[in-house]
C-alpha cells in the first residue's frame, strides 16, 4: 500500500502542470480524480494479472517439492485479488484527491 501510494503520488507530482492546465480549461474535480484512479486501476489490473500468473507457476513448482500442497486455490487467488484492489483504491484515492484540489495558477507557475 505504501509503495503504490508513493508511485501514484510521484505520478501526480510529475503531471502537476498537465493537471493544472486541465483544471484551468474547465476540468471538474471529479474528472481529475477519475483520471488518476483510472491510471492506478490500469496498473492494478496489470499487477494482479502478472501476480496471478506468477503465483500459479510458483505454486506448481512448490507442489512438486512439498507433499500435499495444491498448485492453486481459486478462492485464495480471488480473495488476494480483491484485497489488493481495495488496498490499491485506498492508496490511490489520497493522491487523486490532492490532485483535484490543486490550484491551476500554482500548478502553472510550478516550473
Amino acid at each position: 500500500m505504501v509503495g503504490l501510494y508513493g508511485v501514484i503520488s510521484y505520478i501526480v507530482a510529475r503531471r502537476r502542470n498537465e493537471i493544472g492546465i486541465r483544471m484551468a480549461l474547465g476540468a471538474q474535480r471529479g474528472q481529475v480524480v477519475s483520471m488518476v484512479m483510472r491510471e492506478a486501476g490500469r496498473m492494478l489490473v496489470i499487477g494482479i494479472l502478472a501476480g496471478a500468473v506468477l503465483s500459479l507457476v510458483a505454486g506448481r513448482a512448490a507442489s512438486s517439492l512439498l507433499f500435499g500442497l495444491k498448485p492453486y486455490d481459486p478462492l485464495t487467488l480471488a480473495a488476494a485479488g480483491v484485497l489488493l484492489a481495495v488496498i490499491a483504491a485506498l492508496a490511490s484515492f489520497l493522491p487523486a484527491r490532492r490532485a483535484s484540489r490543486l490550484d491551476p495558477l500554482v500548478a502553472l507557475r510550478y516550473e
